[in-house]
């Protein structure tokens, strides 16, 4: 397990660059030393035997220092805390947390600050139907098994989404049925907005987590996953869980025949 506190000191400029520099090494170290005291507070109170924990603070942007750490120590899943944000800020600034959903290369779990995540028992998977989904339900589905939990499988019907149809709740029984889950609901809902849909269906059904992917998708399918994805965790006091769909590399013999066209 790696704790990592990251100190995002604001730049600065001065017509003389060395004091500047020499007084953020001085406020990193003084802010690194406290950063230091708690983490020794926290392995103290909640650290279990076979359990290693290594702590990191580090200086820098937020983003990048997750992302780089991330790359470095070969790290499989982030969990990062969100106070959440509305309105302007939302808009034209956004929360670290979803800065860090929108960039990450690994699944990131986000807990709201203000909510106390107790045993969870149902996941809430929202679901655009396509059928390119199977590395994401598998790992939906292990992350189901790890909290022995009902998965609620929901479509959004919005009077922009281009699969409206009567028969909702069939098609999401067949997509149940491809992938093999077990143990879930089929759930619709109609609104305005998927971010929407899903947010009030998470606060009907007091969700314990909600599941959504999030990376290399284009189009609609970006709009529904993408985007939602960095949208609902600000929304939403439950634990989001957000899963990066890495591309894949094309093999040398689909670049070669790419080539000889």
């Amino acid at each position: 397990m790696l704790l990592l506190h990251i100190v995002e000191v604001p730049v600065m400029y001065d017509t003389v660059i060395s004091p500047v520099l020499n007084f953020q090494v001085s406020f990193f170290n003084e802010l690194k030393a406290k950063a230091e005291k708690q983490f020794v507070k926290m392995q103290a109170k909640f650290a279990k035997e076979n359990v290693k924990i290594h702590s990191f603070v580090e200086l820098g942007s937020i983003q990048k220092t997750i992302a780089r750490i991330t790359e470095e120590k070969r790290v499989d899943l982030v969990i990062t805390g969100t106070h959440g944000t509305v309105g302007l800020v939302e808009s034209f600034i956004g929360s670290n947390t979803e800065k860090v959903v929108r960039f990450s290369t690994v699944s990131v779990i986000a807990i709201h600050q203000s909510g106390r995540p107790s045993k969870i028992k149902n996941i809430v998977f929202p679901t655009n139907l396509e059928k390119n989904q199977t590395p994401l339900v598998s790992q939906i589905k292990k992350l189901q098994a790890f909290f022995s939990a009902t998965l609620d499988l929901l479509q959004v019907n919005t009077p922009a989404n281009l699969k409206r149809t009567g028969y909702e709740k069939q098609l999401i029984e067949a997509f149940a049925k491809q992938h093999h889950s077990a143990d879930y609901t089929v759930n619709t809902r109609n609104e305005f907005t998927v971010k929407g849909g899903i947010v009030n269906f998470a606060h009907e059904v007091k969700a314990g987590m909600i599941a959504v992917g999030t990376h290399d998708r284009k189009g609609l399918s970006h709009l529904f996953l993408g985007s939602i994805a960095e949208n609902v965790v600000n929304l939403i006091t439950c634990p989001t869980w957000t899963y990066a769909e890495k591309k894949q590399k094309p093999r040398n013999n689909d670049h070669k025949s790419k080539s000889r066209k």
